[in-house]
């Protein structure tokens, strides 16, 4: 009789893990670290019950060596109380490309600086464009983490989970069930903490603020509910609410009154948000010149400061996040924490960063870009030129080309990783989460949890697409 998937994936392991009943314990963590990077290509790139087991194995393990996915809730509302007293901004890094070499690199960075403070995240949209399912996500980020020698809480975060005006005006309760798959599905992987946006529905044409902002804060409620009661036992997921889209005008005090007075009014007894994200002058990928490059972006500081102070002192969360800020001049990031950001989501650069590293073939580029001038084309608008076009689409091939870069050489890999290293640690020796290791463990309790194992030891029935989530 053929062996189940789970079997042949614990050929090579015996002597180093063990299975007893639905558990995993670790007999040899160095021998079974220095092989990660076959398993994780196995939860990757493996036929479907390969994949399934890989990704609970990988889970399971991580569980046994003490890594868990957790929420940065009580972390964040001790910093509401006031009770963390030094200043810093948590980074929030989307990995669309590369993911567990990529996470390899953070977690590298971090452990030189004692750094707990941070989170991994993946957008509702990039799960689509970069065909990575939650579940995938966390286990290229809980493989690195073994790999790297990563130990406590590990908050895993769904970014911009976000409602589509377009959509939500044709039929409102598809697009609220297409969330609320997605959350369903992101939590079941280990996602603790998830940011709501529903500031696409903000209507800046009503006559006032609590009008304008009122469809963005009902909707906010009944997500948070929907997560609430969805949520693991032992663990209050941390939600963050958004009240202006990013790359539209900038968020006020009176903006941020309207939204919390509405969600407050609404949600009753049950844990609300954690933290707000508002608008102050950026845009996803920035603003994107005629050669190819990128504008230099005015940050409104005195906006986030005015804003976290009044998100802190008056409605106990967290503070305020700020969204695009990859691209951002190096002379600008340390300003963060001088206006008392809570949280700052950091995404393009990284991808530009793997793209167009020198150990990448121009073969592949170029195979990305023709890629892009035929299926992206119904994208590209009018006064684009090539270089624009191609800069702002590109990452809708990164799914597409997903193989063919986990597939280039050690060599390559090694090298796009040392450069990510090196830019995660500027970023957060400049965010300021040295040392904050301790400061986390003291407020977060993560909580050990088991998936079940799969029946036959594989993870029966359809596939789900990434379409079918991110849609």
């Amino acid at each position: 009789m053929a062996k189940k998937p789970l079997e042949k994936l614990m050929i090579p392991y015996q002597g180093t893990l063990e299975l007893k009943g639905q558990r995993i314990s670790v007999k040899d963590e160095k021998r079974f670290t220095e092989s990660l990077d076959n398993l994780i290509r196995e939860a990757v790139f493996g036929d479907a019950e390969t994949q399934a087991a890989a990704r609970w194995l990988i889970w399971d393990t991580a569980q046994a060596l003490g890594i868990h996915p957790a929420s940065i809730h009580d972390f964040y509302m001790a910093r509401g109380r006031g009770e963390i007293g030094r200043p810093f901004t948590v980074p929030a890094i989307n990995l669309r490309m590369l993911a567990y070499d990529s996470a390899r690199a953070v977690f590298r960075a971090a452990r030189k600086i004692d750094a707990g403070a941070l989170i991994f995240e993946i957008a509702r949209s990039e799960i689509g464009y970069t065909d990575q399912l939650p579940v995938e996500y966390t286990s290229a980020v809980l493989a690195a983490a073994m790999r790297e020698g990563f130990r406590g809480p590990l908050f895993i975060q769904g970014d911009h989970f976000q409602t589509s005006a377009k959509k939500y005006a044709a039929d409102p309760q598809a697009e609220i069930k297409a969330i609320r798959d997605l959350i369903t599905e992101a939590v079941a992987a280990g996602f603790y903490n998830i940011d709501i946006d529903t500031s696409t529905l903000v209507d800046l044409s009503k006559p006032t603020l609590d009008e304008q902002q009122r469809i963005n804060y009902e909707l906010c409620d009944d997500f948070t509910r929907f997560i609430r009661s969805h949520e693991p036992s032992g663990v209050t997921i941390s939600i963050g609410g958004e009240i202006g889209e990013v790359g539209q005008k900038n968020s006020t005090p009176e903006d941020l009154d309207a939204f919390m007075s509405g969600y407050n009014a609404r949600r009753g007894g049950h844990a609300g948000i954690s933290k707000i994200s508002i608008q102050t002058g950026t845009s996803h990928g920035g603003v994107v010149l005629p050669d190819g490059t990128l504008a230099q972006v005015a940050i409104d500081f005195d906006t986030l400061r005015i804003l976290g102070e009044k998100a802190r002192l008056e409605y106990g969360l967290g503070g305020v996040v700020q969204h695009g800020a990859s691209t951002l001049p190096d002379t600008a990031f340390h300003k963060f924490v001088e206006a008392g950001t809570c949280e700052v989501h950091l995404a393009t650069a990284f991808q530009t960063l793997v793209i167009e590293h020198p150990a990448v073939p121009e073969s592949l580029r170029e195979e990305m870009y023709d890629w892009v001038k035929i299926y992206a084309a119904d994208e590209r608008k009018p006064k684009d030129t090539e270089a624009q076009f191609i800069y702002k689409t590109r990452k809708k091939a990164v799914g597409p080309f997903k193989k063919q870069f986990w597939s280039l050489p050690k060599e390559a890999l090694e090298a796009i990783g040392r450069d990510l290293e090196r830019n995660f640690s500027f970023l957060f020796e400049q965010l300021g989460v040295a040392e904050t290791t301790e400061t986390v463990k003291a407020y977060v309790r993560p909580v050990e949890i088991h998936q079940p194992l799969p029946v036959g030891g594989i993870k029966t029935g359809k596939k789900k697409s990434v379409k079918d989530l991110a849609d």
